[in-house]
């Protein structure tokens, strides 16, 4: 490959009540170091990135009417692994290429950070999520 993944950038985890856990993270030392929305099935979803030093949990909360799935998961709760890059749409088209499972059409801006973000996913081996994320 081309490219390179410099780190994690961050741990997705769903969740079922974002206010308790963002005081759950806060205790554990993280702060907020974002807020916004997100599209979900024609409804609006919240997200907080908790950051510790370079460590990030983006903590998700769907709209009410698909939370109960996410209550029920026996099979834990981390949704995904997002890895930073410096060119999303350059390591789209080389996975592309290559083959890999992609999930998403093109890469996806969020209006993320300060100035947004551009992220997709491929599919690993055992079904596992993997994000590639680019910070604008």
């Amino acid at each position: 490959m081309n490219f390179k993944i410099s780190k994690i950038q961050h741990v997705g985890i769903p969740v079922t009540d974002l206010k308790t856990s963002v005081a759950f993270y806060s205790k554990l030392g993280f702060t907020e170091a974002m807020r916004a929305q997100f599209d979900h099935n024609d409804e609006k979803g919240n997200v907080v990135m908790m950051q510790s030093g370079d460590v990030i949990m983006e903590l998700y909360e769907f709209p009410a009417k698909d939370l109960e799935e996410i209550r029920s998961r026996s099979h834990g709760h981390i949704d995904h692994i997002a890895f930073d890059v410096d060119d999303v749409e350059a390591v789209f088209q080389e996975l592309q290429t290559a083959g890999y499972e992609i999930q998403e059409d093109a890469p996806v801006f969020l209006n993320f950070w300060n100035k947004g973000c551009k992220y997709f996913n491929i599919t690993g081996p055992d079904g596992e999520r993997l994000e590639f994320n680019q910070i604008l």
